[in-house]
């Protein structure tokens, strides 16, 4: 039976809002962007200003505003809570899957479309990221969709054999500017960067062959720039060009320097990729390799997503800082190609590759016993303190956090997963083994938001954010010792100072203080802070944290100064 498509576009959002909505708030947010973004949200609503980004209450030039409009509008709904943070993308995970069986039907049919839904479902950093508090699932989206809409372009424009295109040039391009715009409201002018280098690169590989007019290209930047000057234009209007200023001068940092701590290995994101897309990396390598294929726009097609992969990694490969999401736009072109893999397998016009099965098993069964060791080193933790020699760690190991055994369920589930998919790839049932890998790599992800990520939050950060949620409405300061951290504004539910003094840390911990002020600091660097200061009284410990307090000089409160 032929399903319609709304009634496909129906099971698919369906299921997708049972993948990504549930627990979205079982676990706190965690540092440092998911607090960073929610408070910047929680801000803008605090400050009733949606032009301009703050962070503690000062500018924060790093990121546009589109994102934050979103977590706003989940804020006034639902509150300052996790699930409001996390709802956009819980949401953008059903667009997108929609989205993928919309583009690969138009492209190819049910089939294609349903596959490459499910490998993005199904691969684990791309489904975790839809239960997340980051700006990366919209931004690449939009990047993704305005270069769909710009090959759909190419494809009218140039008489490609392709008979469902039913829109005129124009139309595409005017579309692809309006995902192009939305991205850059979403995290900059690096979306700009990347679809011009894949233009670029297409223009290479067609040997200098002219694909697009120029008037349309004018029409593709202008509508861009219409969507893009709804901030940058009124903010600049409204505030003047200096916060425009060093939002451009930090996108400018971004790709000159690093951040401390952020600068790994030259084929870092190569190796995020093959685990963190997993399994739909491993099923796209046979892709990249030459394959029968079945029309022009089939071939092409497939060259756009390969060189939108190799620019996106070469590219966040030059760039300075090393962060996993940085190479995120690449999941489109991976779970495109494992899709491909699959479908051209079941059709015949690829020879299956038993290499892929080999890794995949590797790196299955890997998983599964990372997932399952989890769980027997955290069922016995407290045994494996003295052989920790960091302070922290070791307070971190202290936390009193119950485990049953239960959460060794994802890791059996990914070991079976594994085991049932090689059999159905040995036994040639290319269908089954996809529905087997990533329906069953999702179930995992599925199941260990819910049963091991609360619980190790528990030993990361749970005592300190449980420590700010009891200061929440309490007239005081909280700031962090020794380290940097944004939870302290989110999770204290911070106002907005009327002392510039308390932005000063030293004033904080040595000055003639208006309210008494908390710190937080870690058992392996609170001595530094403690030693030469006795108005520090210290409140108890926790779980590697310190917990302390300063009170005003005299009880006649008023304003000090340093």
């Amino acid at each position: 039976m032929r399903l319609p498509k709304p009634v496909i576009i129906i099971l698919i959002s369906i299921i997708a809002a049972l993948l990504f909505i549930p627990f979205l708030g079982r676990v706190h947010l965690f540092d440092w962007d998911e607090i960073n973004f929610a408070e910047c949200s929680r801000e803008m609503i605090k400050l009733d200003d949606y032009s301009r980004i703050y962070v503690n209450f000062k500018p924060f030039w790093e990121k546009p505003p589109m994102f934050f409009w979103m977590q706003t509008v989940a804020m006034k709904c639902f509150g300052y809570t996790e699930f409001a943070a996390r709802l956009p993308n819980a949401i953008c995970g059903i667009v997108t899957l929609v989205v993928l069986f919309l583009c690969g039907q138009q492209v190819y049919d049910r089939k294609f479309g349903a596959y490459w839904a499910l490998a993005y479902a199904g691969s684990l950093f791309p489904n975790m990221y839809f239960k997340s508090g980051l700006i990366d699932p919209w931004f690449n989206l939009f990047i993704f969709l305005s270069l769909y809409y710009f090959i759909l372009y190419h494809w009218k424009r140039n008489g490609f054999d392709h008979v469902r295109l039913a829109k005129d040039p124009v139309t595409y391009a005017a579309w692809a500017g309006i995902f192009m715009g939305l991205a850059i409201l979403t995290k900059g002018q690096v979306a700009l960067m990347i679809f011009l280098l894949v233009l670029g690169v297409y223009f290479i590989y067609n040997r200098f062959k002219q694909y697009f007019n120029w008037l349309h290209a004018l029409l593709f930047l202008v509508v861009a720039a219409l969507i893009t000057c709804s901030w940058y234009g009124y903010e600049t209007m409204k505030n003047g060009p200096w916060f425009i200023t060093e939002f451009l001068k930090y996108q400018y940092r971004l790709f000159s320097t690093h951040d401390a701590g952020q600068k790994g290995f030259f084929g870092y994101h190569y190796i995020v990729i093959l685990i963190g897309c997993f399994p739909a990396s491993v099923f796209a390598i046979p892709a990249f390799f030459r394959m029968r294929y079945s029309s022009r726009y089939d071939k092409d097609f497939k060259m756009w997503m390969v060189m939108l992969f190799w620019v996106v990694t070469v590219l966040f490969t030059i760039v300075q800082s090393r962060i996993i999401h940085y190479s995120s736009m690449a999941w489109f072109p991976v779970t495109f190609l494992a899709a491909y893999t699959f479908y051209k397998w079941e059709h015949k016009e690829a020879a299956y590759k038993k290499y892929a099965g080999v890794i995949a098993a590797i790196l299955g069964i890997l998983i599964s016993i990372v997932l399952i060791s989890v769980t027997v080193i955290a069922m016995n933790i407290k045994k494996l303190i003295p052989y920790v020699h960091d302070r922290f760690a070791q307070g971190n190991m202290e936390a009193d956090v119950h485990w049953n055994g239960w959460e060794g369920t994802a890791g059996v589930l990914m070991l079976l997963t594994v085991v049932l998919g090689l059999w159905w790839l040995k036994k040639r049932a290319f269908s089954r083994a996809a529905w087997t890998f990533f329906g069953g790599t999702a179930l995992v992800i599925f199941f260990a938001a819910a049963l091991i990520v609360p619980k190790v939050e528990r030993y990361s950060q749970g005592a300190a954010i449980d420590f700010l949620i009891q200061r929440q409405g309490e007239d005081c300061y909280v700031t962090t010792l020794g380290y940097w951290s944004y939870a302290p504004f989110f999770y204290a539910q911070k106002e907005k100072p009327t002392n510039p003094n308390s932005y000063d840390e030293s004033w904080l911990q040595w000055g003639d203080i208006d309210k008494p002020t908390y710190f937080i600091s870690k058992v392996d660097r609170v001595e530094e802070y403690t030693k030469n200061n006795p108005s520090l009284k210290e409140l108890y410990r926790k779980n590697g944290f310190v917990f302390l307090k300063r009170m005003p000089a005299s009880p006649d409160i008023k304003p000090g100064s340093k």
